[in-house]
């Protein structure tokens, strides 16, 4: 057992520095001390690192999980990376009477087995052999630094060995810790390899840097010529990406960014995009947790810009009609200056359109307009979902 340390609410690292070149191949290793860590050694996941140990197999936490532990957070999800290949994974686990599951994603090598009713995703280690800037042919290694030279980001290729120890080959760490987002590599080379890059470049921006503005120039440079690379990517994988850009930091900031680099044309956003209105709404919305579309929606001027962008990325019913309904009343359902009662217009408004989704459309459009008297006055006249005379004039009105 690791022993747990903390340091003004961070875990400590108990660190050896270990640079090894070999083949110009740099590691950097140390040991990770923290309670998140320690969380992790379910009976599952001690019962597969012991068959992988038994079956001389090297299995290490990868990618995402690793970056959040060396940031003091639980990984909510927990991939593995492994030298043993899917077939001797399948050939273990048969032998071992463990269940697999979801066999869709074994062509790329990754197989997900159940142990006391959790489920382990695990990976062959991968080097891409052709990339098309969408998918790649794989090819199967038992070399760690290959794996982690296809990922993406610096912050994401790091692995980690269940005794603690930190395996990193491109300054990962260094990263993490001075808040900086890099590209494994030559930039170009990784967006080259998938465009959606692009698009997680700026989504991890916004969740790792304190201050938006410090770019690498040849990443913005390598980003620019690769936008319209963007157009033969799925609307839906954009969408997912483009969700959670909205929902981190430095939003305003972002969107300038994707606007200034040519890349929105490319993701289904307008180009003749309201950018003062947007500036004007992103700070109307800071600290009440704004939809994604309703700050998305400051850049439509017309409902057709919706429909559009539902046309591109195939977004969610509920999430087109909020644009469409943003766009159309933004200007129209304002409260009456002059009234007594300034939320009536919206009461007014969620009574004559009886749709179950009504009052929380209006409160989005509250936060967009800045409104957080009246946010907060309809949040509690709006639980739950109304007040039983408004339930009651519903029903007889229809």
């Amino acid at each position: 057992m690791l022993r747990c340390l903390y340091h003004w609410h961070r875990p400590v690292l108990s660190c050896r520095w270990n640079r090894l070149c070999l083949l110009k191949q740099y590691l950097f290793t140390m040991k990770l001390q923290s309670p998140e860590f320690q969380s992790l050694f379910t009976e599952g996941l001690k019962n597969l690192t012991e068959l992988f140990v038994k079956e001389n197999h090297e299995l290490r936490i990868a990618g995402g999980a690793v970056r959040d532990l060396l940031n003091g957070v639980k990984p909510q999800d927990v991939d593995f990376a492994t030298t043993a290949t899917p077939t001797q994974m399948k050939e273990m686990f048969q032998s071992a009477g463990i269940r697999m599951i979801n066999n869709k994603g074994e062509k790329h090598g990754t197989i997900t087995a159940r142990l006391h009713e959790e489920n382990f995703e695990i990976t062959t280690l991968r080097i891409d052999v052709t990339t098309d800037g969408r998918h790649a042919e794989v090819e199967f290694t038992t070399d760690w630094h290959k794996d982690a030279e296809r990922r993406d980001l610096t912050i994401n290729s790091m692995f980690l060995g269940f005794d603690g120890t930190l395996f990193d080959y491109f300054n990962g760490y260094e990263d993490l810790k001075n808040k900086k987002v890099r590209f494994v590599g030559h930039a170009k080379q990784r967006i080259q390899e998938d465009y959606l890059r692009i698009l997680r470049y700026f989504r991890f921006y916004g969740r790792i840097v304190d201050k938006p503005g410090d770019h690498d120039a040849e990443t913005l440079e390598a980003i620019a010529e690769n936008a319209k690379g963007l157009a033969g990517i799925s609307g839906e994988r954009i969408w997912v990406e483009l969700k959670k850009i909205l929902v981190g930091n430095h939003v305003n900031h972002l969107i300038h960014l994707i606007y200034d680099l040519d890349v929105a044309p490319y993701i289904g956003l307008p180009a003749n995009a309201s950018l003062e209105e947007f500036d004007k709404v992103s700070k109307n919305v800071e600290g009440f947790s704004p939809k994604p579309m309703t700050l998305l929606a400051s850049l439509f001027k017309v409902q057709d810009d919706v429909t559009k962008l539902d046309l591109r990325l195939k977004i969610a019913k509920e999430e087109k009609n909020l644009g469409l309904f943003i766009v159309k009343n933004r200007k129209d359902l304002i409260k009456a200056t002059d009234s007594s009662d300034p939320l009536k217009p919206y009461q007014d408004f969620i009574i004559d359109s009886r749709e179950p989704d009504a009052t929380t459309r209006v409160c989005e459009l509250l936060k967009y307009q800045g409104e957080h008297c009246l946010l907060k006055e309809m949040q509690q006249w709006s639980i739950p979902p109304f007040p039983p005379v408004i339930t009651s004039l519903c029903s007889l009105s229809k």
